[in-house]
């Protein structure tokens, strides 16, 4: 009996190990194909997963001799949208890493192929899926510090990479800092609608492009969000989700990743007069999704149940879009020194 879901991989180098081992221990699934450009890495690869099946360098004809119904996508950015536009085409649904594509007119396509074809693009976020973030994400939406004004998120690493990324033009904002947005959204279930940007080369970066910058978001709930980041800050380096900081007019919460967020609120009772006003602190309930799966499998245990359930993916292509404005209306306001509204280019 077939497989439900029919796979081909397209793309394998490192990074697919982690989308290959998933797939492997679904009894529903089977990978089909391994594609890349060179026909080596995709038989070194079938061979180091003990795989049986075949092996090429164009996907439309691994899709059509496969009869796949899903496309792995972890190929380079500059071919996520020909990967997508493809599969779709050829009646498969696709898992993509990030980012959904280059450019903002590419995402807008593919989701308007989507949309044509009847066919799921869901994108690989992997930091939704961290049980603490969740449950920053509850906090807020139960109301614990009220109607929220401000989120701010400060993301500072030494990171000596070498390679592609020391000789990138923009590495933070172009590599990481979609994480950093894609969380935002998520914490305050808001859009954005333009976005400031600075970007910068601070001394002693060893990278030859803007390794820093901050950024103002405006939203759609009509919060400020505040991105302060740096890939060659040496020293009391944060973590790799970011230090949060989420403001609301009941009060404060926090998130620096080395341990559950808390939240601290206007205490009960009078308070007029005082100067700073008394607060207590709120913990968290234990999170529902404590024990569940982390990182890619979260995410890709979200794209599987979602094409299962007939709805769209949380990171589907038409949710995703709105966090690659975030991104690429940066790199725009950095260039052209102003603000950039951000529903123009959201228009499909």
């Amino acid at each position: 009996m077939a497989s439900k879901h029919r796979v081909v991989v397209v793309g394998c180098g490192g990074m697919s190990n982690v989308w290959i081992d998933y797939a492997m221990q679904r009894p529903d699934t089977e990978i089909v194909a391994l594609v890349d450009i060179k026909l080596e890495f995709a038989e070194t690869m079938r061979e180091k997963k003990g795989l049986n099946c075949e092996t090429f360098t164009e996907l439309e004809l691994a899709i059509e001799k496969t009869a796949a119904n899903v496309v792995f996508d972890v190929t380079i950015p500059a071919s996520h949208f020909q990967v997508a536009s493809t599969a779709m085409r050829l009646g498969c649904n696709v898992f993509g890493e990030k980012p959904l594509a280059e450019t903002l007119e590419e995402c807008n396509e593919i989701v308007r192929i989507a949309d044509r074809t009847g066919r799921t693009h869901a994108v690989m976020q992997n930091r939704r899926y961290d049980p603490r973030i969740r449950t920053l994400r509850r906090m807020i939406a139960s109301d614990q510090i009220g109607q929220v004004g401000f989120i701010g998120a400060d993301f500072f690493i030494g990171a000596h990479f070498g390679g592609f990324r020391d000789a990138m033009e923009s590495p933070l904002l172009l590599d990481m800092a979609i994480h950093t947005f894609d969380q935002a959204r998520l914490i305050s279930g808001a859009n954005p609608v333009s976005v400031y940007c600075h970007e910068f080369n601070p001394k002693g970066s060893w990278y030859a492009g803007n390794a820093s910058a901050i950024c103002i978001f405006e939203m759609s709930d009509g919060s400020v969000f505040n991105y302060r980041g740096s890939w060659c800050a040496e020293g009391a380096p944060t973590t790799w989700e970011a230090q949060w900081r989420i403001v609301g007019d009941k009060g404060t919460a926090i998130w620096d990743d080395q341990g559950l967020p808390y939240a601290e609120v206007l205490a009960p009772g009078p308070q007029e007069g005082k100067f700073i006003r008394d607060y207590v602190r709120i913990d968290p309930e234990p999170d529902a999704t404590e024990g569940a799966s982390t990182g890619h499998h979260g995410c890709l245990d979200e794209m599987f149940l979602a094409l299962e359930q007939g709805r769209h993916a949380e990171t589907d292509c038409r949710d995703n879009r709105y966090s690659m404005a975030m991104v690429l209306g940066a790199l725009e306001s950095a260039k052209n020194g102003r603000k950039v509204m951000l529903e123009p280019l959201l228009k499909l």
